[in-house]
């Protein structure tokens, strides 16, 4: 009896035994064949995505990545500026602008055919210098002259006063004197042909800033009417006229600013020019009575 339940007692604790490790071993084991499952689902986090390379590229390219066209901003038209100005503006306004658009014309031009006359003066004296005071007699260097030559019609015009002091009246003023006065008008004609022009360009220089400043009270005057309509001082309502003021300021600044700084040099060009020519006429004047005075002794 006592065998028989020795037996029976370790036979149930053989299968107590058995029982605790199979509950222990079946979770732990059906925990790792899911983590095995899993991991061959889902690929490594370091293996590199594979494209089909058949495939198109912009295929590959997440949607969120594909490049976006930059959207080109229409081009706003300035209200406030010179085109609108003369769109929207009255005659008062466009007479205005024209009358400086034409002094600036005006001033340019000037500006550079003065220039080009006595640039041509001073080479015409550097040929006289080369060619007529050189040569062994008048005829001959008046002949070395071109016929553009302002100094040739100075020569020429000497020249007939000295071969022909005839007639009732100019018998009463003597020679000398006679050749000088036909050279210094003809002197002074020269002189005057230089200074031509200029009176404009110290007109322009004088009184654009007042035709710009007209313009600028005008558009003043229209901010104001343009307030008083609107009932408020509203940027919108304001800015055109007063872009408009400020346009014209700036305009006949920059009309008259040139005009000052031509005249001035140009001024001092005729100086320089004037002098070469006085000095030619009192040597030439001089060349003429001497000449005359050796041709009357000799007969």
């Amino acid at each position: 009896m006592n065998r028989l339940s020795t037996r029976h007692w370790g036979a149930r604790a053989i299968a107590s035994v058995a029982l605790a490790l199979a509950l222990i071993v079946a979770p732990v084991a059906t925990g790792v064949a899911m983590a095995q499952d899993a991991a061959a689902e889902a690929p490594a986090a370091d293996a590199p995505v594979m494209t089909d390379p058949a495939a198109p590229a912009d295929a590959a390219v997440p949607a969120e990545a594909a490049p976006i066209e930059d959207a080109t901003m229409a081009e706003v038209e300035n209200p406030y500026g010179l085109k609108a100005m003369w769109e929207h503006g009255d005659f008062i306004s466009k007479g205005t602008l024209f009358i400086l658009v034409v002094m600036s014309m005006g001033t340019w031009y000037i500006l550079f055919t003065k220039l080009w006359d006595q640039t041509k003066l001073f080479r015409q004296a550097k040929a006289v210098d080369r060619d007529f005071w050189k040569a062994p007699s008048l005829q001959e260097g008046l002949d070395k002259l071109e016929r553009g030559n302002q100094f040739r019609s100075l020569i020429e015009k000497g020249l007939g006063a000295a071969q022909h002091h005839e007639g009732r009246l100019t018998d009463q003023i003597d020679a000398p004197e006679w050749i000088a006065n036909n050279l210094q008008r003809e002197s002074d004609t020269i002189q005057n042909r230089l200074q031509g022009g200029l009176a404009f360009l110290a007109t322009v220089g004088s009184t654009a800033p007042f035709v710009g400043l007209f313009g600028t009270v005008w558009g003043i005057y229209h901010a104001l009417i343009a307030i008083g309509v609107a009932g408020q001082a509203s940027i919108d309502k304001v800015a055109g006229p007063v872009g408009e003021a400020l346009i014209m300021t700036a305009i006949g600044l920059a009309v008259a600013v040139p005009a000052v700084l031509g005249y001035n040099w140009l001024v001092r060009r005729n100086k320089a020019a004037a002098f070469i020519v006085q000095n030619f006429t009192v040597d030439y004047g001089s060349y003429l009575v001497q000449s005359r005075a050796a041709t009357a002794r000799s007969h």
